[in-house]
């Protein structure tokens, strides 16, 4: 499966769009400003998805002078947003279609974490919680979900322990 990295804006979608995933892509924008970073996010979604975007839904806490509208190819796009749920998502609703939920990757992360976060959001996400894209566990950490099931489900079966020939 391959990628889509649009050059601007940044942003990585799933090719099948099959919206079985915990997001469906990511958006790497250049500022935490809604009004002036929502217009390309939109023409290039449009463009992708082969239908316009009729309303974005996101996290009020983590925008700047967010707008109730965009102008967008003719048309004005409803801005919405909320205040629980994840900050780190985007929502992007069409007619006839589910919705695509994006990984808002922020505006100051370097250049490779954000690189790596852009294709692993578009690579298939099932299972896969947003904050693990964005910050993936450090060597040391072993991997996310190995020592336990479920979110504080019971410890999972430990390796065999090896002792020392005598």
């Amino acid at each position: 499966m391959t990628n889509t990295l649009l050059s601007e804006p940044r942003i990585s979608l799933n090719p099948l769009l099959d919206r079985t995933g915990t997001v469906d892509g990511a958006w790497w924008p250049g500022t935490r400003d809604a009004t002036a970073e929502l217009p390309g996010l939109i023409s290039a979604v449009d463009l992708r998805a082969g239908r316009p975007v009729l309303r974005v839904g996101l996290y009020q806490e983590a925008w700047d002078h967010i707008p109730h509208r965009v102008p967008a190819a003719g048309r004005e796009v409803r801005v919405g947003w909320f205040l629980s749920g994840d900050p780190d998502l985007i929502i992007l609703s069409f007619a006839g279609i589910g919705p695509i939920t994006l990984l808002v990757i922020p505006a100051d992360t370097p250049h490779d974490p954000a690189a790596a976060a852009l294709a692993l959001a578009a690579a298939g996400t099932t299972g896969v919680r947003p904050a693990d894209i964005l910050r993936p566990p450090a060597p040391d950490e072993g991997t996310p979900g190995r020592d336990w099931e479920s979110e504080g489900g019971h410890a999972a079966a430990a390796e065999p322990l090896q002792t020392a020939a005598t």
